[in-house]
């Protein structure tokens, strides 16, 4: 079993920035890709960024070039550096990490909240 837990959400204005943590804990030798979701009221779960144990990223496209994600193998941990950030970007986001022995199971956090005014 894995547990994820966020942290670092919050409010911020427009053009501001937000630092985003999920520590991973339990049997976290079955992860190896790890990511970030967001959901906003009335909108599907969206891919925010996943990158891999060995540092490969991928970014969804409304965030490309202004969200850099990051992790710390040592800790278990992911990040998720967010810059000019826009109120489009309002959600709750979620770590998640698909277990890698098991691919039909995945991991959630129980989200953090991001608000960005205008």
């Amino acid at each position: 079993q894995v547990q994820l837990v966020e942290s670092g959400g919050g409010l911020v204005q427009a053009g501001g920035s937000l630092r985003l943590s999920c520590a991973a804990s339990g049997s976290t030798y079955r992860l190896n890709v790890m990511g970030w979701y967001r959901q906003a009221p009335r909108n599907q779960r969206e891919l925010v960024a996943s990158i891999s144990s060995g540092g490969s990223a991928n970014y969804g496209d409304s965030v490309e070039g202004r969200f850099t994600i990051s992790r710390d193998n040592a800790k278990n941990t992911v990040y998720l550096q967010m810059n000019s950030l826009k109120p489009e970007d309002t959600a709750v986001y979620y770590c998640h990490a698909p277990d890698t022995l098991a691919p039909r199971i995945g991991y959630w956090g129980q989200g953090t909240q991001v608000t960005v005014s205008s």
